[in-house]
């Protein structure tokens, strides 16, 4: 037995009671671009994040620009972010952070829970990552419960932009990173229970193309197709895919009436690069790449976009961050290890800051992004003892944060 044992086993969860909390929050639907659904779940957090004793307050962020089907650049508005801090002044800083916006709209047909078996439950936004702000929540309730608690100081910041690439949030976290030792995310861990160690960076970029219009049976040689070019220039697109580059085109639209050659056309894509090197590549050739288009006789085309996370590779104070949560793992009976993924998230944006942080300290579960999500009920509970944990090591000095810098 070690002194954080009885803090520990005071923590042992109720399944049918985290499943009630954690349906409650998945049914509200919060998808990044319905504000109202997450004013609403932010409404839900403030009330849960209360019994903290901290300061809450609701962040308003700016809005996000981005190009429409019909090529016209729009602003909307966010959701709000939630910043909760305790204990600011103190001498050690540990920055907790975790999205409550969804990939699933108001339409979409997966909307409600479903516990499929006594350990499982589906629904949107579960694992990803409505089951970490669970984690995150309980993992504090406990760490508050103790005596370390005075030695610590901690911000959580919520955010409402995570799955659109935190556009609006991005600033939040990075002013956030420059007071805090280390960052804690808590996106959810691989399926088999595993953390993540090196993620790959991510860019969004659309590409807007311009052709001419024309007669598509009595004068096609007068016009110029638009899709005709989006398709070639995605072919072209691909063939910069290597090892270190991914490419995935996720959206096109385009054109009208099938006897009009198309004036117009709109792709969507997303990059994950494993270097800085391989970002830099990649930005080159689309630059060329477009520049090669629009040197074609009628065409034109335009690219929107960048990366809003760049690569976040394994460095030493990451590496040993991860060896002391694997240490508190085994300490509750948790025998987890680490690999890299080509996912990204805040946790990239904190490295970039330059804060040394693990994004995985979410649930364990599955098929996100699908209609078919699902956590493991047992591991929120496993997870924010493994929170709790490494909080109440960090307070009591056993784990000296000077080895992050």
């Amino acid at each position: 037995m070690t002194p954080y044992t009885p803090f520990l086993n005071a923590m042992d969860a109720d399944h049918d009671e985290l499943a009630r909390v954690l349906a409650l929050w998945a049914d509200t639907n919060s998808f990044s671009q319905n504000v109202p659904g997450l004013r609403r779940m932010a409404s839900m957090l403030e009330e849960q994040f209360s019994g903290l004793s901290a300061d809450i307050e609701r962040v308003e962020l700016p809005a996000q620009t981005g190009p429409e089907p019909g090529a016209t650049h729009t602003r909307g508005p966010l959701g709000p972010a939630l910043r909760v801090v305790k204990r600011a002044e103190a001498a050690t800083r540990v920055l907790l952070c975790c999205h409550m916006d969804t990939v699933y709209p108001e339409d979409h047909p997966f909307q409600k829970c479903r516990r499929v078996e006594d350990n499982i439950l589906v629904g949107p936004g579960v694992t990803d990552a409505k089951g970490g702000l669970l984690v995150m929540l309980k993992a504090l309730e406990a760490f508050e419960r103790s005596p370390w608690a005075k030695n610590l100081g901690w911000q959580v910041i919520i955010n409402p932009d995570e799955e659109i690439g935190s556009p609006g949030s991005s600033g939040l976290l990075a002013e956030a990173a420059a007071s805090h030792h280390v960052g804690l995310v808590y996106e959810p861990c691989f399926p088999d229970g595993d953390l993540v160690g090196a993620r790959k960076g991510s860019g969004n970029f659309s590409v807007v193309v311009r052709g001419r219009a024309a007669h598509a049976g009595r004068e096609p040689h007068l016009g110029r197709s638009a899709i005709n070019s989006l398709a070639a220039f995605i072919l072209r697109l691909n063939e910069a895919t290597g090892e270190g580059v991914l490419i995935n085109v996720g959206y096109i639209e385009g054109g009208g009436q099938v006897n009009v050659v198309p004036d117009r056309a709109l792709g969507r894509f997303n990059v994950r690069v494993m270097t800085l090197e391989d970002q830099k590549y990649f930005e080159e050739q689309l630059v060329g790449l477009i520049h090669e288009f629009n040197r074609l006789e009628g065409i034109g085309m335009e690219i929107d976009g960048k990366f809003t996370r760049p690569p976040k590779p394994l460095d030493d104070p990451s590496r040993r961050l991860l060896e002391f949560i694997v240490e508190c793992g085994e300490e509750i009976g948790l025998h987890i290890s680490w690999r890299p993924t080509g996912g990204a998230c805040d946790g990239n944006n904190l490295a970039a800051a330059g804060l040394t942080a693990v994004d995985s300290l979410g649930v364990q579960g599955g098929s996100m992004h699908s209609p078919e999500e699902y956590v493991f009920l047992n591991s929120i509970g496993e997870r924010a003892k493994l929170s709790a944990l490494l909080l109440m090591k960090i307070a009591a000095g056993e784990i000296p944060l000077k080895n992050m810098a």
